[in-house]
């Protein structure tokens, strides 16, 4: 059973790992402002439009900025939950036919 712990700890960590390397970008207003995340949801790099920026008022970079972030975010959040359950299904395939239990 301890085993059975470990493994799924380590297979854990195979996947964080995993996420570091996958990047999800997000933008708003055509590519005005740009968002680039990891799949473990850490902001990388964000980018934004000089002219945009050079013209645009504080309250609408800050609205715009929100919104590229969450969207970035909520595209690492996808991603992160498709590996998490593609991790689950491997392991619960190995347990004799268990893993269907609750896909009725």
């Amino acid at each position: 059973m301890f085993d059975k712990l470990f493994q799924a700890q380590a297979k854990a960590e195979e996947i964080k790992k995993r996420l570091d390397h996958i990047s999800v970008s997000a933008e708003v207003e055509g590519g005005l402002i740009q968002v680039v995340s990891t799949a473990n949801k850490e902001i990388k790099e964000i980018i934004i439009d000089p002219v945009f920026l050079a013209n645009a008022d504080k309250e609408e970079l800050e609205e715009l900025l929100m919104v590229a972030l969450n969207k970035a975010l909520r595209q690492a959040e996808n991603v992160s939950q498709t590996e998490m359950q593609a991790a689950s299904q491997e392991m619960l395939g190995g347990l004799g036919g268990l893993g269907n239990l609750f896909n009725k």
